[in-house]
């Protein structure tokens, strides 16, 4: 039994040295190498494989046959543990192969297994201690010396007296196999890491640059370029002039300016029928203002009784209308319009041809937001522009005198002061508030306010305590007392709050000023009671209406009806077109349409103040109106 199991023994130890040699044989056909290393295990003792920084420029052939250099970083305990383990790894292996265990070869295969756990488990632990950021993978040499010195030493060919010298052989050609796949293995993965490297840099791009001609002909150049003479000579060098952009909008001339109309170059004989028919016009009574108003039902019929047709709608000015004024006449219907471009057309819808009834003026360089017509003289008309400048239009001697002139401000809108329209206040864009009289000399201010507000819109004075006056803020509403201006500044009397968004105007009712009716853009009309003109003014209604009327459209602004304080014009957004009244109580009294003749909005609105004819200006220069 003892010689059979002997025998089985050997059998079993040659079958497992002929598959390690079948297994390094594959080896040797591999052709690429993975850079991830590779343990073998030989008689019990694994190479250890450790990650060490590694770059190019400092690479040297012999830097992996001494790894020593590894054992200087580390600690001294480290160095001595790695001593212990080497002497313990040699212990093992001698006990392992001594002549006192030929018999129990089974027993040697388990210590040999055992022996390459523990040190398979040393070899984990070191790589776990890398912190480096770029590693190769290199194989302790020195292990792999130690093991061929461990094999001169204990494994003797006189300690192996078990073994046959064919067996004896066989196991120092592995050991010197083992030797040489792993510096294989290392030359490999360090031949591949060069290669992944020298992939990752970017190539140099350089600009090649052309190759000089020397015998070929250049490019031909122009003379005029080259500053070159015909003849050769080089010219003078020209002087540079500054280069001037012109305004788009210039100031005009300051002083009176001819009026000339620009739609008419001759006919010069109907131009002055034309003026003369306005300066002709009487001034109107004021008997049928001063009466009682009468009643909704009443007012309501002769709305209905107001149509539009298409011998009332054309076009008067170039560009958006910005105001609208009705000359008081009871006998001719005269209609006014300010545009952006500044100009000021006329329509005299009293005459049979249309062509013949339209005289575009361009009295402004911008554009002109308030329009009136004289209460003391209805032969002048007053005009107002962003240019700072204050015009009135004398029919009589066709000219447009200029009342104030201020070319460091621009205006926003003005109002009579005195019902002889002598003196007038005008709002700045600023916030500032100036009073003109029109009986001294020259275009200047009287006085320059500074106003607690940061920009004015409106400006509209009470009729009949005429020394207060209302101002459309950004925000506010601010109701102020001119006899008690201060250049340096005035506070307000009363400020109205309410409002949310910026308003758009702010006016009393044209008969007593009992009411004050603001448009705001936050799509409401908002009305106050201003009968007791104190430190409060209340809220009496709001009414909401569609106010944004966006960039290309002129902004809403809700008038009286001159016969009517109680009902307030508007424009509207609502589809069919329309203009819409309000009585101050928020219902609605009237609406007007007007089919295919109106076929857009009317932004700004105006009434005559005595007869039932209704005016609308939209934002491409067209007149609407409206009449019995």
């Amino acid at each position: 039994m003892g010689s059979r199991s002997a025998s089985e023994e050997k059998a079993g130890s040659r079958q497992r040295l002929q598959v390690k040699v079948n297994e390094y044989k594959e080896n040797q056909n591999i052709t690429c190498v993975s850079l991830r290393p590779v343990q073998t295990t030989v008689l019990g003792k694994t190479p250890k494989v450790y990650l060490v920084p590694f770059s190019l420029s400092n690479y040297k052939s012999d830097q992996f046959k001494h790894p020593k250099s590894l054992l200087n970083k580390n600690s001294n305990n480290e160095f001595v543990c790695k001593k212990c383990k080497k002497t313990e790894i040699r212990k093992t292996c001698r006990r392992i192969l001594t002549p006192k265990m030929e018999a129990t070869s089974s027993k040697t295969e388990s210590t040999l297994q055992k022996s390459s756990l523990d040190v398979c488990t040393e070899s984990n632990k070191r790589q776990h201690k890398s912190t480096s950021d770029t590693v190769i993978p290199s194989v302790d040499m020195e292990s792999i010396q130690n093991l061929d010195s461990d094999e001169d030493t204990t494994l003797g060919l006189d300690e192996f007296s078990g073994l046959s010298p064919y067996e004896r052989k066989r196991l120092k050609n592995i050991s010197e196999n083992a030797n040489f796949f792993a510096s294989l293995q290392l030359s490999a993965s360090a031949a591949r890491l060069r290669e992944m490297i020298k992939k990752r840099q970017p190539p140099e791009s350089k600009r090649k640059m052309p190759k000089k001609r020397e015998n070929g002909t250049g490019c031909r150049r122009s003379m005029r370029l080259l500053k070159v003479d015909p003849s050769g000579v080089s010219l003078p060098a020209t002087p540079t002039q500054p280069t001037l952009i012109a305004d788009e909008n210039p100031l005009l001339l300051p002083g009176p300016l001819e009026m000339t109309p620009e739609n008419r170059d001759d006919d010069n004989d109907l131009f002055k029928g034309f003026l003369q028919t306005w300066a002709e016009v009487s001034k109107t009574s004021i008997k049928n203002t001063e009466k009682e108003l009468s009643s909704i039902k009443n007012y309501k019929a002769n709305l209905n009784g107001m149509v539009i047709n298409e011998d009332t709608v054309h076009k008067v000015t170039k560009g958006p209308i910005l105001s609208v004024a009705l000359h008081p006449s009871e006998i001719r219907t005269l209609v006014a319009a300010g545009a952006k471009s500044g100009q000021v057309g006329l329509w005299d819808l009293t005459h049979q041809s249309e062509e013949d009834g339209i005289y575009v003026f361009q009295p402004h360089s911008q554009p002109v937001s308030c329009l009136y017509f004289s209460p003391a003289n209805p032969a002048h008309i007053l005009s107002l522009s962003y240019d700072g400048t204050l015009r009135c239009g004398d029919f009589s001697r066709a000219i447009f005198e200029e009342v104030c002139r201020d070319e460091r401000s621009s205006f926003s809108s003005f109002d009579f002061l005195g019902e002889d329209a002598s003196t007038l206040i005008v709002g700045h864009w600023n916030g500032n508030i100036s009073l003109v009289d029109r009986r001294t000399p020259g275009t200047s201010y009287e006085m320059l306010i500074n106003s607690s507000l940061r920009k004015i819109r409106t400006v509209h004075v009470h009729p009949v305590h005429r020394q207060y006056f209302i101002t459309a803020g950004l925000r506010d509403t601010h109701i102020y007392d001119a006899r008690h201006l201060n250049p340096r500044g005035s506070q307000p009397l009363i400020s109205l709050t309410e409002h949310t968004k910026s308003i758009a105007s702010a006016y009393f009712s044209p008969l007593t000023g009992n009411r004050v009716v603001t448009t705001c853009a936050d799509c409401k009309l908002r009305i106050f009671d201003s009968s007791c003109i104190s430190s409060q003014i209340p809220l009496l209604t709001t009414i909401r209406h569609n106010t944004i009327t966006g960039r290309w459209l002129t902004r809403f602004q809700a008038v009286w009806d001159p016969k009517q304080e109680d009902c307030v014009i508007v424009g509207s957004m609502a589809h069919p077109r329309r203009v819409e009244i309000f009585h101050e109580t928020g219902k609605q009294v009237h609406s007007f349409f007007g089919g295919e003749c109106l076929v857009s909005v009317c932004s700004i609105n105006a009434m005559h103040p005595t007869r039932y004819i209704l005016a609308g200006g939209n934002s491409s220069g067209k007149i609407h109106v409206f009449m019995n």
